[in-house]
């Protein structure tokens, strides 16, 4: 039975290391290619002197090693890499229809609240207009924070 690829979406954050593991078993399991994707953002929209992904003035070249580098620890996954530019969101939800994907694997930082409202949710946009299943992977509270946990246990 022929699946479609299973789409893995980074932003080079550590929310999005923690998925990555879960994409190849899950494409490794469907013998589903891997096709890694970062959307690389145009220049206008980190401009205002903020970093990109710790590089102060990054180019495509640097963007593309860094994408290099996101692969499956297992060799047996097949895997490719993508890096189309545009609006995070829209270009997943384009490469996933274009690819025939049969799901979309990302991390989110859990961001809620106002900090939400003023940075958008990815995850939430892939949600909503994505031509296959999503699976959004959240790390635990714990490993967010300094490896002490958030609440003191009951």
């Amino acid at each position: 039975m022929a699946h479609g690829p299973i789409l893995f979406a980074t932003d080079f954050s550590s929310a999005s290391d923690a998925a990555l593991p879960h994409a190849a078993s899950l494409a490794k399991e469907a013998g589903a290619r891997l096709v890694i994707v970062h959307v690389e953002e145009p220049p206008l929209a980190y401009g205002g002197g903020e970093l990109y992904y710790g590089l102060p003035e990054p180019n495509s070249a640097a963007i593309a090693a860094m994408l290099e580098r996101v692969k499956p620890a297992d060799p047996g996954v097949a895997f490719e890499h993508r890096m189309p530019m545009g609006n995070p969101a829209e270009e997943i939800v384009q490469l996933a229809r274009d690819e025939k994907a049969s799901l979309i694997v990302l991390g989110t930082h859990g961001r809620s609240g106002f900090s939400r409202l003023l940075m958008g949710s990815v995850a939430e946009v892939v949600v909503r207009r994505a031509p296959c299943p999503v699976l959004v992977y959240r790390q635990p509270i714990e490993k967010l924070s300094t490896g002490q946990p958030v609440l003191a246990p009951a």
